[in-house]
């Protein structure tokens, strides 16, 4: 949506949104305008006054100076409303390419807008549906129960006949904010011409793709208002844990389900931050942060689909008691499961909402994962940088040697630790080392996915979550046994390398004497006058030199696969390690007892 007398400017609307113009125009200005100020800002202070040998001018005040720029960035979001806000909650979490100084406060940006006048959204609403509220719910609530920058939310009851095909009655109706298209298009169009200026600026384009980065905000973005996408991803969501009573999620009311309107079944139970209702409720808080860290991690390692905004307003603690609500004939608590009752607890689960931000997880970041948690177990910086090219972190202008020396350097306080001296290590060391870390990203050219961001965002969430519930938490012990699997997983890869290699060489092995032969043989059976003797001698050694190089490779191959796996699986570890010893034998010694003249 853009006019042709201004590239990458929004276009004037028609027909009812007309009135929008305007406004639509002067946001756009406004947003191109603060943009242009932070460009001339940073030149002068980062590039300018270095070179009029200024240089700690620029450093003294560059503190001050981000966190300024974030708290006008601020108040230019909540005022702009629209995408401004989720523009500011994504550039919190981009730790990786933006300073702390702004992460840092725009971290507190939160997602709560004035509400829209009923009447509007009860026009949308019926506009959507195509039949007037009366008759698509036999009542619905002119309050809303929520209301943010792309939509708002309020109760309403299914009519009788509707309920019968869905099985439940109360829902909540998910309703756009009228002409919220048009200001998610006009505030795309804006971050893309921003975009479009950094990528002409050097020193920011050797450190971050922002035209990426504009995408991948976008595709999100567009994501989140298209709620036939959300409603698919509630659904997608419930099926990987149909059967398990530990979570729950809303059924969807496709009948009253369009791209801007999702109704789905109220959950509505206790907050999971809730700590004096779940003690009401006879839950202990404890137990919830564990079995909450469990279904995330369950989420990222075995179903590899996300929930990425997993805070305290998405997510219930349901108890069993209250009758499957959303989901009907959800499975019944496994005796003596985390979710059992027993005397002193009722049964009760875990209900989220709000699909409109999930994270895939591909199997390319799966197996960079398992190469990065081994690599950093090793303190194999170069292996570290082959995880990160993998996942795609790495910028085309990365320095590799310098990137490897960095991250073994940082890696070596803990990379060699396992999880129970992890477990030890004082939270304040963590702390010094994930802002080591952050530096050392920032100085790189590093740059995260959005999937892999999401999937950091939710782990920092569910840790934050885990330790308001249970102030003991240790995330260290929810994510030992998947880090486990991850490696027992990776060695068995190992090993399946490792045997084919073996199998491979072996072969190769068999049939080298009898072509060695056989060349002979076409030599003595020719017409060739020379004396053959010399050419089996020659011959003769080439054949010891193979095989002592064949066993060469396989000792090597053998101790490195024993040295990987060790950690992981001892025993197999022990064995390929002792194994290796016999072609090691061979490739020393075969050589010294060859008969025959040398």
């Amino acid at each position: 949506m853009v006019d042709d007398r201004s590239p990458g400017a929004p276009a004037k609307p028609t027909g009812a949104a007309g009135d929008q113009a305007p406004p639509l125009r002067a946001r756009y200005r406004r947003i191109l305008a603060f943009a242009a100020r932070v460009l001339v800002q940073t030149w002068w202070f980062e590039l300018a006054l270095p070179r009029l040998g200024l240089t700690g001018v620029a450093e003294k005040s560059r503190e001050r100076r981000m966190r300024t720029l974030a708290q006008r960035f601020h108040v230019l979001a909540v005022e702009l409303g629209g995408l401004m806000i989720k523009v500011g909650q994504f550039m919190s979490s981009r730790l990786d390419v933006l300073p702390p100084e702004i992460t840092a406060e725009l971290a507190g940006l939160q997602d709560e807008v004035p509400a829209v006048p009923v009447h509007r959204i009860r026009a949308l609403a019926e506009a959507e549906l195509g039949v007037r509220l009366e008759r698509a719910f036999a009542s619905f609530d002119e309050t809303p129960l929520a209301a943010a920058s792309l939509g708002q939310a309020h109760r309403a009851r299914l009519s009788d006949e509707d309920a019968a095909v869905t099985g439940f009655a109360d829902v909540v109706v998910k309703v756009q904010r009228p002409g919220i298209d048009q200001v998610v298009a006009t505030d795309l169009a804006a971050l893309r011409r921003v975009g479009g200026w950094l990528r002409r600026i050097r020193f920011v384009a050797d450190r971050v793709d922002a035209p990426a980065l504009v995408e991948e905000f976008a595709q999100t973005s567009l994501e989140e208002i298209d709620y036939l996408h959300e409603a698919a991803a509630a659904e997608r969501f419930a099926e990987n844990f149909a059967g398990d009573p530990r979570v729950d999620a809303p059924a969807v009311a496709w009948e009253r389900t369009t791209r801007r309107v999702l109704t789905l079944a109220d959950v509505t139970a206790i907050k999971i931050n809730d700590v004096d209702a779940l003690r009401a409720a006879g839950i202990d808080p404890a137990d919830v942060a564990r079995v909450f860290a469990e279904v995330m991690f369950d989420q990222l390692f075995t179903h590899g689909f996300v929930h990425a905004d997993p805070h305290p307003g998405n997510i219930f603690v349901t108890p069993h008691r209250a009758g499957g609500v959303g989901m009907p004939g959800a499975a019944p608590p496994v005796p003596g499961s985390a979710t059992g009752a027993d005397a002193a607890h009722p049964a009760w689960r875990l209900t989220f909402i709000d699909f409109g931000m999930m994270a895939e997880v591909p199997e390319g970041i799966r197996h960079g994962l398992r190469t990065l948690f081994i690599a950093a177990a090793s303190r194999d910086g170069k292996g570290m940088v082959a995880a990160a090219q993998e996942i795609g972190v790495l910028m085309p202008s990365a320095e590799n040697r310098e990137l490897e020396r960095a991250l073994s350097a940082l890696f070596a306080r803990f990379g060699g630790m396992g999880f129970a001296e992890l477990r030890d290590v004082d939270p304040r060391e963590f702390q010094g080392f994930a802002d080591e870390f952050g530096d050392t990203m920032r100085s790189l050219p590093v740059q995260l996915p959005e999937g892999l961001l999401l999937l950091i965002r939710a782990v920092s969430l569910t840790s934050g979550m885990c330790s308001g519930l249970d102030p003991q938490f240790n995330i260290w012990e929810s994510i030992e046994p998947y880090a486990t699997r991850l490696l027992t997983d990776e060695s068995g890869n190992v090993v399946r390398d490792l045997s084919q290699q073996a199998v491979s060489n072996a072969g190769i092995l068999w049939r080298l004497p009898k072509r060695i032969d056989d060349i002979i043989t076409r030599v003595d059976e020719g017409s060739v006058t020379f004396d053959t003797s010399r050419i089996e001698r020659r011959l003769d050694r080439i054949d010891g030199l193979v095989r002592r190089g064949v066993s060469a490779l396989l000792f090597a191959a053998l101790l490195i696969g024993g040295a990987v796996v060790l950690t992981a699986n001892p025993v197999l570890g022990t064995v390929l390690m002792s194994v290796s010893a016999l072609p090691l034998l061979h490739a020393l010694f075969a050589g010294l007892f060859r008969r025959g003249p040398r």
